[in-house]
């Protein structure tokens, strides 16, 4: 089952990360961006050849420290076709190198709709996208998950479902009352009753779950909730979460949370802390270091709940 690979790789690079690979051109370093536009023959082939030669490096420096890499595709597809182009090639390098990859795609709707959605992303066509795991909207309801969970099934695939996000505004919605409880404890308990009947060796399914670092409160009762569950953790970092916030998101078997990491590793170079050692030419070293220094940051955190002993 694909959730047992992902706790392979974790426990083989000792590391809980996830490296967000979320390009955006201020991100780029403008040497790899002048040789891209030289030699390509639109704006956005230019940008999507830039953008893949980022990733690519970025992915050469961290594939042996991190158990998986999650590109957020709304950073490709806004350059068209030639983004979408390079956004599978990023995915289709990142699995050559042996990394879990996370399609942040955060699909939903129902009946034909999802099923041509979940075709395109958990399908085994030689057309289909080279990913491990979606994330998923579920507030078009449990008919909008079932043709995912199928996939899922079928093809060794995984899913992320949105259930506390890390966004301000998230209990806009996701925190009314509805029969006594939030609407995020509704979703938990949907994402409880589709994994079930897929528990992995592990003790996890494949079902997981979309959890914000920035809400600790909401984590900790939605780990007691979904305990077979695996995390997805944004919010780390640059959206103000911390490794003690995301302590919550774990079992005391030392698992179940990967924590998101986006521009706090892939733009570290330009951060006050990386800047006057690395230089624009070492932003995939820079990338590399930060890895390392989160990693260590979140172990530290787990402390004795790390059943592991890392």
């Amino acid at each position: 089952m694909i959730v047992d690979k992902l706790i392979e790789r974790v426990i083989k690079c000792k590391n809980h990360t996830v490296v967000g690979l979320d390009p955006r051109l201020d991100y780029v370093p403008s040497f790899i961006r002048e040789v891209s536009s030289e030699q390509s023959k639109s704006v956005a082939e230019g940008v999507a050849n830039a953008f893949f030669t980022y990733n690519k490096e970025l992915i050469d420096h961290i594939y042996d420290l991190v158990p998986a890499v999650k590109p957020q595709i709304a950073f490709y597809e806004q350059y068209g076709l030639e983004g979408l182009k390079c956004f599978k090639q990023t995915c289709d390098y990142a699995a050559s190198k042996g990394l879990v990859v996370i399609s942040d795609v955060k699909r939903g709707d129902i009946g034909s709709t999802a099923e041509a959605y979940s075709e395109a992303f958990l399908g085994n066509k030689e057309y289909s996208m080279n990913t491990d795991f979606i994330t998923v909207n579920p507030y078009l309801g449990t008919d909008s998950l079932e043709p995912f969970i199928k996939h899922c099934s079928e093809n060794e695939k995984g899913m992320f479902v949105l259930v506390k996000t890390s966004n301000k505004s998230s209990g806009d919605l996701q925190d009314l009352v509805s029969n006594g409880k939030t609407i995020y404890e509704h979703v938990a308990d949907i994402v409880v009753r589709l994994g079930a009947p897929y528990i992995g060796s592990s003790n996890y399914n494949f079902v997981g779950a979309v959890v914000g670092a920035t809400y600790k409160e909401e984590a900790a009762k939605l780990r007691s909730i979904m305990s077979n569950t695996y995390f997805l953790v944004p919010g780390y970092g640059a959206q103000g979460g911390t490794a003690e916030d995301v302590v919550p998101c774990f079992n005391q078997d030392g698992l179940g949370a990967i924590v998101n990491s986006s521009r706090g590793i892939i733009a570290a170079y330009k951060s006050k802390e990386y800047s006057e050692q690395y230089s624009e030419k070492d932003f995939a070293a820079a990338a590399r270091a930060e890895v390392i220094r989160m990693r260590d940051d979140i172990n530290k955190a787990l402390g004795k709940n790390n059943k592991l002993a890392w």
